[in-house]
Formats: structure tokens, sequence, C-alpha cells
């Protein structure tokens, strides 16, 4: 009995040192270079470094990745075009990358719905509907007095149409007005 209970300790002592080898030594052993596929509703911006891209990128060394060794990053930029998006995942599809990351919320026609996404779509969403309402709830706790609240919308954009509905009702429980203000491009703010 002694010795079975040795050999599953030791079995255990295995994988624990094997779950705690750094994830870059793992890539190493497997050899293969996975390809990322990285969707965005935005232009390209002129560094990736520099954006809010360089995140991601910064994420994926600090977890011990380094591209173009362990992985290849295919990016596709919609520019503010959401119709675009269904050609643009199409194309990542037929890549055959091994998983997409898309930088948009799944009100752009991505998914049927966040309970029920269809296909081999699975991850994390935060989405714009959801916490609009709460953000008006916030300006007015944060600015006492406040009686009308801008509010800025991409008429393109297929999600600004309910999140304006959630930020309109919250407004009006708070005796707000709110000011609409279009722009699809940042020159349209001027």
């Amino acid at each position: 009995m002694q010795s079975v209970e040795l050999k599953r300790r030791a079995f255990i002592t295995l994988l624990g040192g094997a779950a705690a080898m750094p994830l870059a030594a793992r890539a190493q052993q497997g050899g293969k270079l996975w390809r990322i596929g990285y969707l965005s509703g935005i232009a390209r911006p002129p560094s990736l470094q520099a954006s809010y891209f360089g995140g991601f990128l910064e994420g994926m060394r600090e977890l011990g990745y380094i591209e173009g060794r362990d992985y290849l990053v295919e990016w596709r930029f919609a520019d503010g075009h959401y119709e675009r998006f269904p050609d643009l995942a199409a194309e990542l599809v037929r890549l055959k990358v091994d998983v997409i990351v898309v930088a948009a919320s799944v009100g752009n026609g991505l998914v049927t719905s966040l309970a029920r996404p269809g296909g081999n779509t699975t991850g994390l969403s935060s989405s714009l509907e959801d916490i609009v309402a709460k953000h008006v709830e916030l300006f007015a706790m944060a600015v006492p007095g406040l009686s009308r609240i801008a509010v800025l919308v991409d008429p393109s954009n297929p999600n600004h149409p309910e999140a304006l509905k959630k930020a309109e009702a919250a407004a009006s429980l708070g005796g707000l007005a709110i000011i609409v203000v279009e722009a699809r491009t940042s020159d349209e703010l001027y």
C-alpha cells in the first residue's frame, strides 16, 4: 500500500511541475507557430506598439510568448466600416488561424446573442449597451446639479442606436436632458 501512495505522490509532483513550467518553455517544446487572427473595427494605427494593441502584444511577452517565434498575428481592420466584419472574419477563417480575437462589440452581427453565440465562437464580451446607463448615472452623481449630458454617437456604428436608447432612458430617470452629437470620423467633431 505504501508503494501505491508513493507512486501517487510522485505522479502528483510530476503533474505539478509540468503545470508550473513557464509558458515560453512549453511553447518552445511544441514547436508550433500559433496564428492569431485579430479583428478590429477601427482603422489600423500608424504604430501597433504605440496603440492599445500594444497592450495585447506586451501581455503576450509577459506570458513568455515571442511574436515570430511562438505566434504570428494576422491583423484585420474594418476602418469603421462595420459591414466589413463578416468578410474580414471569413478571411481569417480561410487563413486557418488558431484563434480569432475580436476587438468590437457582438452587436456588430458577429454572433446571434451572448447567451447562444453559435458556431465556434466563445470568449468574453463587454457590451456598450450594458454599461451606458451606468455611465449616465455616474455622471449625475459626480456632477451635482447636472441638467444635461452630451452623448457622442457614430450613426454608422450598429451598436450606437441601442446604446443611445439606454442613455436616454437613464437620463430620463435622472431628470437629465440628452444632447446627441453625431460624428462618423474625428474630422466631424470640429
